[in-house]
């Protein structure tokens, strides 16, 4: 365990019970985290929540126990989503958050993530001091009478549906409408039915029924078309698919055609513009972004400012340089006006708030640009540097060339799993996919 980097782009995440989502790495966690954060002579709280995975019954008592061993009281929330716990980290005057979750992977799956007593996510270097706080022997021990103590809020659901319910206009209202929520059997299986009901919206709910192992399985934001197929079928004014911790969103249009996380930034960003909300005059995205969003928010006089893959590299900058509006076009759209981390419940209100306002149907509010051709395909491997080797990046430099000035190509290492991700765009639809199946094919023989 202590051999390897144990925080990847999005904390720690791995199949449960195999190292290093094991009893005994949380425990080791908790306790490095909690005396990290363990600063003064104030009673230390660190507030726990979990989705829905069978397996967070293993983690979560195994953290409960590391944070009190360090002195830390244990505030538990049960089932809720990601930005729920940056929510209340803050609002409960936290000094550490933890969400167990491994987002959108299936149940067999598991991680931790930890925010910082703001409620955002912690840096690389927090993280790093973490590690080594694990790898020197552990953390300095509480004495007996300075244990912490484990209590349930029991209110948590209903302050953070209060909380999304204030990011909606005031005096506006969803009635009339019908909205698709699909809850991917995750964390906000409770909570996004009731914000939309409690708004005014007629709500068809699906994905409502945990099992602990049905988590992202065929719903939810990474298999969307359940939710596509109810809003046509069900008549509904819109559909909104969250995935297993909510922090993102795949949404659709009374059609049933999917609006991505690129649309909802370029809608997000002209509606924030025209009345003034938008801060920085740019939008923050990664590197995945479609050309198409680039080019339309060059047309708003808007920057597109790129940064690597994952949240907490788009949430960093929009920190660093003061931009509200950013996020993934899977879905992670992050607002900072209201959430410290991706919220798919308050992005999926910002649309419906434009779509309410404007008097039309979503199809013809959301489909703000005409995307480039763009082509992501995974290469598996076991192992090794491919990424490193010759042909490889002969490959890549090859791939370059045909697409020119007018396309892009993005080759990385996911940060969650063994996998190479490739991904080409450009004009010609034929000639990206000719680029992604080459290098994926070269990437293939020298990884196998």
């Amino acid at each position: 365990m202590m051999s390897r980097k144990l925080f990847g782009t999005d904390g720690i995440r791995g199949t449960a019970n195999i190292e290093p989502v094991t009893a005994e790495t949380a425990l080791a966690v908790a306790k490095a985290a909690g005396r990290e954060f363990v600063r003064g002579d104030h009673r230390h709280t660190v507030v726990i929540g979990k989705d829905t995975r069978l397996s967070g019954y293993l983690l979560e008592p195994a953290l409960t126990a590391g944070f009190i061993a360090v002195g830390m009281d244990v505030v538990l929330l049960g089932p809720m989503p990601t930005p729920a716990v940056g929510m209340l980290t803050r609002s409960l005057r936290a000094d550490l958050g933890v969400m167990i979750s491994a987002s959108h992977n299936p149940y067999q799956d598991n991680g931790i993530k930890i925010f910082g007593p703001d409620g955002f996510k912690l840096s690389d270097e927090v993280e790093k001091t973490i590690e080594s706080r694990i790898g020197n022997g552990g953390a300095e021990l509480a004495p007996s009478h300075q244990l912490g103590k484990t209590l349930r809020l029991d209110d948590a659901l209903g302050r953070y549906i209060e909380f999304v319910k204030s990011s909606f206009p005031r005096g506006l209202r969803l009635d009339g409408m019908k909205v698709v929520v699909d809850c991917a059997n995750g964390a906000a299986y409770r909570v996004a039915p009731k914000v939309l009901y409690e708004l005014g919206a007629e709500v068809v709910p699906i994905g409502v029924y945990p099992d602990g192992f049905n988590i992202n399985q065929r719903c939810g934001a990474t298999e969307p078309a359940r939710m596509q197929e109810a809003v046509v079928t069900q008549g509904a004014d819109f559909g909104i698919a969250l995935d297993g911790d909510a922090d993102r969103a795949i949404m659709a249009d009374e059609k049933g055609n999917v609006i991505d996380g690129d649309q909802v930034m370029a809608l997000v960003a002209r509606s924030w513009q025209q009345t003034g909300k938008l801060a920085g005059g740019a939008v923050v995205a990664t590197v995945m972004s479609n050309l198409g969003l680039e080019r339309y928010l060059g047309s708003l006089d808007l920057d597109l400012i790129r940064t690597p893959v994952g949240d907490r590299y788009v949430v960093e900058r929009m920190r660093a340089d003061g931009y509200n509006v950013g996020g993934e076009q899977s879905g992670h759209i992050v607002l900072t006006d209201f959430a410290t981390t991706g919220d798919g419940l308050i992005s999926a209100l910002q649309i419906l708030a434009v779509v309410v306002q404007s008097d039309r149907p979503a199809s013809e509010v959301t489909n703000l640009f005409q995307p480039y051709p763009q082509l992501l395909r995974n290469v598996r491997f076991n192992g090794g540097a491919p990424l490193e080797d010759g042909e490889v990046k002969a490959a890549i430099r090859a791939g370059e060339d045909r697409l020119g000035s007018g396309g892009r190509l993005v080759i990385r290492k996911s940060g969650t799993e063994p996998l190479i991700r490739v991904m080409a765009e450009g004009e010609d639809e034929d000639l990206v996919s000719q680029v992604v199946g080459e290098i994926c094919q070269t990437i293939e023989a020298r990884a196998g």
